[in-house]
């Protein structure tokens, strides 16, 4: 992995993170068009470790949030409601999420132990279509939601959950899916962009912790990936939030997933 790779992966990871497009599915488009990397096993571990950069970024972002909650957890009986409820959502949405994303993982497993073969053209395919139905979940979602964290419950949790598990497929985001869920379940717009952010250090952190630093090997060239990832996701994360949150990204989506698939479709030709 040379320092250039890292580079444009750090880039992409702190910039799109924030912006409903999917960054796993842009990295992966990049790694295998650019870069010649098909290993989804290997991709899916540098991008985990590529979000902790940005896990990084929005832990300091939300300093006083994430220290707030932090406070609810170590003094859980003595914090009020709201508190109470937002850890509550926080804690069935990873276990959801982890157990999703895992059996997601284990079917990549199951695909790389098999030796089916995978090619840019049918990585183009793949991520294309699921930007479309990214796309087609944002249009759909109404931000006109009245719901605050107080409004929170264990339905929220299992259904964001799962929403969150999915994103573990490249192409779709992570972020849409999960702003998009809690717009549907009637949440304010503004209380959907930051729980969004919130909900996703917990599953970061743990995914890391589960999956590569088992297996860790320190590569100088993937610690400057995550410290671009971090560095370029601090720089962006307040801009870009805000500019998601007036822009509707879901048509520009649509089109990029189109024309995703259409490059793939010329390559077999």
């Amino acid at each position: 992995m040379e320092l250039l790779q890292q580079l444009v992966f750090g880039l992409i990871q702190g910039v799109i993170e924030w912006l409903p497009i999917s960054s796993e599915g842009f990295l992966l488009l990049a790694s295998s068009n650019f870069f010649g990397n098909v290993d989804l096993n290997l991709f899916l571990k540098q991008a985990l470790f590529l979000h902790l950069g940005t896990f990084f970024a929005a832990l300091v972002y939300f300093r006083k949030d994430v220290l707030e909650l932090t406070k609810g957890v170590l003094r859980y009986n003595e914090s009020g409601t709201e508190t109470k409820r937002v850890l509550n959502f926080l804690f069935v949405a990873t276990i959801i999420s982890g157990v999703l994303g895992l059996a997601i993982l284990n079917f990549f497993k199951f695909i790389n132990i098999q030796e089916i073969p995978l090619t840019s053209t049918s990585i183009n395919l793949f991520i294309g279509s699921l930007l479309i139905i990214t796309g087609f979940l944002q249009l759909k979602a109404s931000s006109a939601g009245y719901k605050k964290t107080l409004h929170l419950n264990n339905k929220d949790g299992i259904f964001l959950g799962f929403m969150q598990g999915l994103a573990v497929l490249p192409g779709l985001s992570r972020s849409g899916l999960t702003i998009s869920g809690l717009l549907f379940r009637n949440f304010d717009e503004t209380v959907a962009l930051k729980l969004s952010f919130i909900m996703s250090l917990p599953i970061v952190l743990l995914g890391n912790l589960v999956l590569n630093f088992s297996d860790f090997v320190f590569l100088k060239e993937m610690f400057f990936g995550f410290l671009f990832s971090f560095i370029f996701g601090l720089l962006t994360i307040h801009l870009l939030m805000e500019f998601s949150r007036k822009v509707k990204f879901g048509f520009f989506v649509i089109f990029f997933g189109i024309l995703t698939i259409f490059a793939g479709l010329i390559n077999l030709l």
